[in-house]
């Protein structure tokens, strides 16, 4: 037989020593509002005007089809959208988008920056977007949409990460999903190539992903470059966002 239980428990003894204030996983925009930002709103719906004004000249000096088919173009439409919505949210003080998708967008504009003033701007003929055999002229509509695409609208994205987005809010797993999106353009590029007939102006849009001048082995061979390249440049990334001041509070 058990003992009876008594009636009265007496108290435990307290522990002494401070209480531990255990750290809530409850982020501070649970319980926080985010406030509204109209500096920050109009910094950014100028830079989705500016990417959709460059595409739109590029879509009216060129071939649509052939135009939208370039990865500076595709990635620069992805910006615009982040920024129309990242605008919006900023001016209904609503929490910013997930640091994935701004982070993508952030890494491909400076990659198409990179890309077109290290590879293909002092080549000759440089990369057009057109077929022509001949660099555009200096303040002419072609030079000045490449001017828009890899240069102001990547600086401007890169100014509005330093100055308006809170710092530490990307994170080294986003780095390989980044990469998903070059790798679906790249079997993009090649089949699109595949079915357009060989003499075609335009057929590969890229000298250094040109398959009819250097084969599919040193295709490709350039292609995992850019691709360890572009990975590297995300690292970095990941690596200053994590190491800059912030500028603004995280609630916002």
């Amino acid at each position: 037989m058990t003992a009876p239980i008594p009636r009265d428990i007496p108290d435990l003894p307290a522990i002494p020593g401070p209480p531990l204030v255990l750290p809530s996983p409850v982020p501070a925009t649970a319980v926080v509002a985010p406030v509204r930002r109209p500096a920050a709103a109009l910094f950014r719906l100028l830079i989705a005007l500016t990417a959709v004004a460059g595409v739109t000249l590029e879509i009216l000096l060129g071939t649509p089809a052939r135009t939208l088919s370039y990865f500076s173009i595709q990635t620069s439409i992805l910006l615009a959208v982040v920024m129309f919505l990242s605008a919006s949210r900023a001016w209904r003080a609503r929490r910013p988008l997930p640091s994935a998708v701004t982070g993508a967008a952030l890494l491909y504009v400076v990659v198409n920056a990179l890309v077109y003033h290290l590879l293909l701007a002092h080549a000759t003929p440089p990369f057009l977007m057109t077929d022509a055999t001949a660099p555009p002229a200096r303040w002419h509509a072609q030079w000045a949409a490449l001017q828009i695409l890899h240069t102001v609208v990547p600086a401007a994205a890169v100014a509005d990460w330093l100055l308006l987005t809170p710092a530490a809010r990307m994170h080294l797993r986003q780095a390989t999903a980044w990469l998903l999106y070059p790798l679906a353009y790249l079997a993009f590029y090649l089949a699109r190539a595949a079915f357009l007939p060989a003499p075609s102006p335009g057929r590969y849009l890229y000298p250094f992903l040109d398959v009819g001048a250097h084969g599919y082995r040193s295709t490709l061979a350039n292609a995992l470059l850019l691709g360890l390249a572009m990975y590297g440049l995300a690292i970095l990334l990941i690596a200053l966002d994590h190491t800059r001041p912030t500028p603004v509070r995280r609630r916002v």
